[in-house]
């Protein structure tokens, strides 16, 4: 039986007012190991948290697990798609809720509200989600930009985080409840978001774009015969 989520009667919902982003051990190296889903694809979700983080104005902190041996250093389209992430380096630590700079980094924030992703899910994204949850955090974990070694250790890994009342989520719908609505001047950079999870959305942002084009050429010409 697991345990829902605890949010002490907040609405269970991310705020993107009140959210950090952690982007956490997303590193070229770590990123060989994970089996539970294409890697190329584990690198698109990853850039587009980064990217609808920028979007929304929400603060993104990174981390890396010894980035000078093999675990290798964070992807660069983490900086690539949001240049105001703040990186904390780690003195070792395998649980980065265990580096009081990375700590202090999300406090600093003033924000209670995290939506976390890394690599390896079972280790990198698990162990700071539940030590966060401990200290009173609203968790949100992103499981589709979170790779690891095998399905089985992705199962578990969920069974384990939704009982300490951590909740699961996928990159499409962190974007969707960030968005909040296509009413927004920035909407076609979210539609950009969207290709990077589903790329065949590049296809219907093509083809709506070329109907367009024909019908307002034909709406030209309709005109211009009336005249």
């Amino acid at each position: 039986m697991t345990t829902p989520a605890n949010f002490n009667g907040l609405k269970p919902a991310i705020d993107p007012n009140d959210a950090v982003m952690l982007l956490i051990d997303q590193q070229s190296g770590l990123f060989q190991l994970v089996a539970d889903m294409p890697m190329p694809e584990l690198r698109a979700r990853a850039a587009a948290l980064a990217k609808m983080a920028t979007l929304a104005n929400i603060p993104v902190i990174t981390t890396a697990s010894v980035p000078q041996g093999p675990n290798g250093p964070v992807i660069p389209e983490i900086a690539e798609n949001a240049p105001h992430a703040q990186y904390v380096a780690r003195r070792g630590e395998i649980n980065a809720w265990d580096n009081p700079d990375f700590v202090a980094a999300v406090k600093a924030t003033g924000r209670k509200t995290l939506i976390i992703a890394g690599t390896i899910t079972s280790v990198c994204m698990a162990f700071p989600a539940i030590a966060a949850v401990a200290d009173g955090y609203k968790v949100f974990a992103v499981v589709d930009a979170s790779g690891t070694y095998s399905k089985m250790a992705q199962e578990l890994t969920l069974a384990r985080i939704v009982q300490a009342g951590v909740v699961p989520m996928d990159t499409a719908a962190v974007a969707s409840e960030l968005q909040q609505t296509w009413n927004r001047a920035d909407a076609m950079e979210w539609a950009g978001v969207y290709t990077k999870v589903f790329p065949a959305y590049q296809l219907l942002i093509e083809s709506y774009s070329k109907a367009r084009e024909i019908e307002q050429t034909h709406e030209t010409l309709d005109s211009q015969k009336a005249a």
